[in-house]
């Protein structure tokens, strides 16, 4: 069974509701039928509110389904349901671990940090020393650890995950931790690069302004799940989830045309050499 996610619960909340569209129901007729409030049914419809095997099983039989689709339906219902792995760490299922757990490809583009993806405990653990956020000697060593968990999708046979990573040349030079630190860093991501789920370009800072500048941002694509990419951009002041459609193709269009004028695979790989042989 896969790990519960915003993901899967706004897989089952669409179902749900092209079920009930398809059954000729609007929303308040099909609220009293169920002994839901209009807008109870309205927040399961739109994954603000989980539900469980019981309330779903009332729901297909008004909406008259069975057979494989049941089955299927209620399997959904169930992954919805299961705590991520993330959650033995303290994390909700609000943040970003959990859309990350059920994408297929990602896409970074970072300006002043080499992507959580690819960092060296070391490393993360020197970017969290520096970070406004207050936390206790076990909370940082607690988010290494998780930061470290996420990657083993990279490499892992059963559910790989695909990282586009588009690093600012300026972050190769920047000594998070220091010197040590950052040629440990620099070698992590010419063996990363080396991955077949792993593209690593830098973009060169003689390209002056770009479509980019403006900052970071990640854009997270879902395979076989039948969901849209999401946008998630993180700020000073927290992050924010983007999935309006304009947004994210805006997104991804940006990151396709950073990627045509930064150096290839091979050149990136051959800079990162270079700078960390100079440290």
């Amino acid at each position: 069974m896969r790990n519960g996610s915003l993901v899967r619960r706004r897989q089952l909340a669409r179902t749900l509701r092209e079920l009930r569209v398809h059954a000729g129901l609007t929303i308040e007729a099909a609220a009293p039928l169920l002994d839901f409030s209009p807008s109870k049914l309205s927040r399961i419809e739109n994954a603000h509110q989980g539900v469980d095997v019981h309330i779903v099983r009332s729901m297909l039989d008004l909406f008259d389904v069975g057979g494989d689709r049941w089955t299927e339906i209620l399997e959904l219902t169930r992954e919805a349901s299961a705590k991520g792995w993330w959650r033995a760490y303290g994390l909700d299922d609000r943040g970003y671990v959990p859309l990350e757990a059920e994408a297929s490809t990602i896409r970074d583009f970072t300006v002043t940090y080499v992507p959580g993806l690819l960092q060296t405990a070391d490393y993360a653990r020197a970017l969290f020393e520096t970070s406004f956020r207050r936390r206790s000697e076990a909370t940082l060593e607690r988010d290494v650890t998780v930061r470290m968990i996420r990657q083993a999708r990279l490499t892992s046979a059963e559910r790989p995950l695909e990282l586009f990573a588009l690093i600012e040349e300026s972050v190769l030079h920047r000594p998070v931790g220091g010197t040590a630190v950052m040629r440990a860093q620099l070698a992590r991501l010419v063996e990363a690069a080396s991955l077949e789920t792993v593209t690593v370009q830098v973009l060169p800072t003689g390209i002056g302004a770009h479509p980019g500048i403006d900052g970071a941002f990640t854009v997270l694509s879902f395979e076989g799940l039948g969901e849209p990419d999401m946008g998630y951009v993180e700020h000073p002041m927290g992050a924010v989830h983007v999935d309006k459609e304009e947004d994210v193709t805006r997104a991804r269009l940006v990151f396709d045309h950073l990627r045509t004028v930064a150096h290839s695979p091979a050149e990136s790989v051959a800079l990162i050499e270079r700078v960390a042989a100079q440290m």
